[in-house]
């Protein structure tokens, strides 16, 4: 075959000769004791095909190949891996050109990759290949859904149809987000085992008409369409049903998806806005710690070095003051001067200490100035009291 036969000048004919065959396909019957890791088994083979970029035909030939295979016969757990890839394997070598068939150790790395615990040599694939050619007595032109999907496809959109009620504006776009919600149906129509009772050109043009009810497009299935498909609207209506039913499910369960994470992104940020805030909190809070309270008796039993220096200091500026003040200093003066000697603490009194001892010095943060009286002359040649720190010059 061409790539794209449907194109071509024996497009019909070839349909024609599809339609012929799927007429011969064995009956599905749903026997398999192993039917509940059917779901897991074509994960894995979708997750392989994609790997090797096979074509939607290789991957859809492979499913089913698989299908009827586990459907005549009881497949152990451990087996139903090389079953699975040697279903691959014959589908890409009849579907796919030479040089895109996988290969034995490629097919084993991505399966160690998707924690397949199985590694295959090529004796063990070679007798599975055997056994499922003998089993289809050598016939793998098996008719699937992905086979009559591009030829209805050609014709999903045509110049008279109403998108939302108003004329398409462009064939092209339409077409391609058609495509991709046929090929959305096509994928999910093998994920249900249901839909093998259905002959797969019925299932082709159900993706394509309900691929044009969800996006609008009126009529829902045309007169061409039906003409070239073969298929009317009522032999359409349940199987369209059952992919719309699929499809709302899905929608549903991705805004729950959506909604779950929505809740747990807000979630986070409440509790940064509120780690953000305490920590605000404590950096801006006004300290309650209080050194000098907390630390009052070394303070007040023992005379620092410090504390000497500032009491000596005081001593000497009292002797200043006691002699200006027998000079003859005014009554102002010496108001100020009591003043400030009544805001003075008494001095601290020294200890008699028996050498040798330990002592330990707390020193408080909180700063206390030792003011005290200082003199400077004016330009009037006068002594004026004023208030200075200690150590100043």
């Amino acid at each position: 075959m061409e790539e794209q036969w449907w194109k071509g000048e024996l497009a019909a004919d070839i349909h024609q000769t599809l339609r012929t065959k799927e007429l011969k396909l064995p009956m599905y019957k749903a026997h398999s004791p192993q039917i509940g890791m059917r779901r897991y088994l074509i994960d894995l083979l979708t997750v392989l095909s994609n790997r090797f970029n096979l074509c939607p035909t290789a991957r859809h030939l492979a499913i089913y190949l698989l299908d009827l295979f586990m459907d005549r016969y009881d497949i152990t757990v451990k087996q139903l891996h090389a079953t699975s890839f040697a279903c691959l394997l014959l589908a890409s070598k009849f579907e796919e050109k030479e040089d895109k068939v996988p290969k034995l150790e490629h097919l084993n790395n991505v399966a160690y990759m998707c924690n397949v615990n199985v590694v295959l040599n090529k004796k063990d694939l070679l007798r599975m290949e055997m056994l499922l050619l003998e089993n289809f007595n050598w016939n793998l032109c098996l008719p699937t859904a992905a086979h009559y999907i591009d030829y209805y496809l050609h014709a999903s959109v045509g110049e008279n149809d109403l998108h939302d009620g108003w004329p398409v504006t462009s064939l092209t776009k339409t077409k391609a987000f058609l495509e991709k919600y046929a090929y959305y149906f096509l994928d999910f129509s093998v994920q249900d085992h249901a839909f093998l009772h259905f002959r797969p050109s019925l299932i082709a043009a159900a993706c394509v008409c309900a691929s044009r009810i969800c996006m609008q497009i009126s009529p829902a299935w045309t007169t061409q369409l039906e003409l070239l498909t073969c298929y009317s609207w009522e032999h359409l209506v349940q199987c369209i049903e059952m992919m719309l039913i699929c499809y709302e499910n899905d929608i549903k369960e991705a805004s729950n998806i959506k909604k779950h994470v929505t809740i747990q992104h807000q979630e986070r940020e409440a509790v940064e806005n509120l780690s953000h805030q305490a920590t605000t909190q404590v950096l801006f809070q006004q300290s309650s710690y209080h050194p000098l309270a907390l630390h009052p008796t070394p303070l007040s039993q023992f005379q620092s070095p410090v504390q000497d220096l500032c009491s000596a200091y005081r001593d000497s500026l009292e002797a200043r003051r006691a002699s200006s003040l027998l000079a003859g200093c005014a009554d102002s003066s010496f108001r100020s001067c009591a003043a400030l000697q009544a805001g003075l603490g008494p001095p601290a009194q020294p200890l008699p200490l028996q050498m040798p001892i330990a002592v330990q010095v707390a020193l408080g943060t909180e700063p206390r100035h030792c003011v005290s009286m200082a003199y400077s002359s004016t330009y009037l040649s006068d002594l004026h009291p004023c208030a200075a720190r200690c150590f100043d010059g």
